[in-house]
């Protein structure tokens, strides 16, 4: 026996395997070179492994666990190493991803945050994002790749940001060279009760919650399904499940009623608005539309009872907040708005209903172009106009632009409503009026051959003609 230690190593060094993995069991000697030994191993599985210092498995199964031991033994020689100390390998079955959406119910541009999940989250995976695409042909769906997650990332959520629109995700996980995968998690689906022009649902009567009575689904596309996703249930289902379709009608069996969400999708691959229909074997229900409403649309909510009427206060909630507390059994939003979109309820006599999601839909608005090509086409429009509004004004004829007002005079013996601007008929110099400034003086002479002073009031004009000229006109 050489004093040479022998150790069974796994690569990749995970601390659990999964079937269908890649793995090399690998049988080192300390303080030796890998030529210079030849190797031997024992191990409990049904599978012998060849006496080299690797064992590479490219899929494991169940029947490689079990307990690997391995010796080295000298080329030159007939000493060996003892056995190692045995390495335990366990198979598990391949782990599937788990998604989940947040928030559930979409407000239309909002941003949706999902979460991937793995077992042994830890160990060396990247998560790998998709979206759902609806094939209706065979009642399945095949998986797009979201953006910046086609080599997977480090993170275990995602933001999908201005979703507006129902639309459903999965997720899964990846790990090692070649790539591993986990199973693809369940689709979880963000719901948007607004219309959507290839495909929209449409539920008779329109309301929300409904006794335990027929309901009608109705769609506007020639090649589509009526889906529905129900807390209990694993897996999508359509209406040949619970219910009879009839061209773009799905009438729901009472028998096989269940309070789910219902939305169909598109021969295109789209998804309609989405409608949480709740059947109640209860006493109370509350009515509310199961389409969205129009900002400043007034809407009315009411709590029904399936027999009596109601004689004591009734709650209503928004949120979960109490928001109304009376006799009527009506709560009126005379403008609903943005804020008013959430969930409602209503209570009476320890009864409470289901809550139902109210949509509350914005009013469109025409968009603000910021697009330099309009602006500079805008900038130029508004020096033509200058233009030929200057160009207009400099041929006006000249005695429609004179204005009279009166000016004060510091002599008395001055007409004081003189005029600023006398009228020619043929000005000097160009062809409008336009004084520029006004010059007020007054001068005094001596008259020949007597003793009185004469004074008298001058006003000197400056008028501008063509080309800056001006003249002087005196009065």
């Amino acid at each position: 026996t050489v004093p040479n230690k022998a150790v069974v190593t796994l690569q990749p060094n995970w601390s659990e395997i999964y079937r269908g993995e890649t793995i090399t069991l690998r049988c080192e000697i300390k303080d030796g070179g890998d030529t210079d030994w030849e190797y031997e191993w024992r191990t409990t599985n049904s599978e012998k492994p060849l006496n080299q210092n690797e064992l590479s498995i490219r899929s494991v199964s169940a029947s490689h666990s079990g307990v690997y031991r391995c010796k080295g033994r000298k080329k030159s020689e007939k000493s060996s190493t003892d056995w190692s100390d045995p390495f335990k390998l366990t198979v598990s079955d391949k782990p599937q991803s788990v998604l989940t959406v947040s928030p559930s119910w979409l407000s239309a541009g909002a941003s949706v945050t999902l979460n991937c999940s793995v077992k042994d989250q830890s160990a060396g995976w990247r998560i790998y994002w998709y979206k759902t695409v609806p094939d209706p042909s065979d009642n399945s769906y095949s998986y797009e790749l979201l953006p910046g997650s086609s080599s997977g990332t480090e993170q275990d959520s995602y933001i999908v940001h201005g979703q507006t629109h129902t639309a459903g995700y999965v997720c899964r996980a990846g790990r090692g060279d070649p790539v591993y995968y986990t199973d693809y998690s369940q689709p979880k689906f963000v719901w948007s009760a607004d219309f959507h022009s290839s495909a929209s649902l449409t539920v008779s009567p329109d309301r929300a919650q409904h006794f335990t009575s027929d309901s009608v689904c109705e769609g506007n596309s020639t090649e589509w399904r009526v889906k529905r996703l129900s807390p209990e249930d694993r897996y999508l289902s359509d209406c040949t499940a619970w219910g009879t379709m009839t061209g773009s009608t799905c009438k729901l069996n009472t028998n096989w009623l269940s309070d789910a969400v219902y939305w169909c999708e598109s021969g295109s691959g789209e998804f309609s608005n989405a409608v949480n229909i709740t059947i109640q074997n209860k006493n109370m229900i509350l009515l509310s539309p199961a389409r969205p409403v129009t900002e400043g649309d007034s809407v009315s909510l009411s709590c029904k009872l399936r027999r009596q009427t109601f004689d004591f206060i009734v709650f209503f909630y928004h949120n979960e907040k109490l928001i109304q507390s009376d006799t009527r059994w009506e709560l009126n939003i005379s403008a609903v708005s943005k804020s008013d979109e959430g969930f409602y309820k209503c209570q009476h006599s320890g009864q409470e209903s289901a809550q139902s999601w109210m949509s509350v839909q914005a009013v469109s608005r025409p968009e603000r172009s910021s697009s330099p090509v309009l602006l500079i086409v805008g900038l130029i429009c508004g020096i033509v106009l200058i233009i030929l509004l200057l160009l207009l004004y400099r041929y006006r004829p000249s005695k429609d632009t004179c204005f009279k007002r009166p000016i004060q005079s510091e002599s008395s013996n001055t007409d004081q409503n003189e005029a600023q601007c006398n009228e020619y008929s043929s000005p000097p110099h160009g062809d409008v009026c336009l004084y520029e400034s006004i010059k007020h003086s007054e001068d005094t002479e001596h008259v020949a051959g007597g003793s009185q002073d004469v004074t008298y009031s001058s006003i000197e004009l400056k008028h501008f003609g063509k080309k800056g000229e001006y003249s002087k006109y005196r009065k």
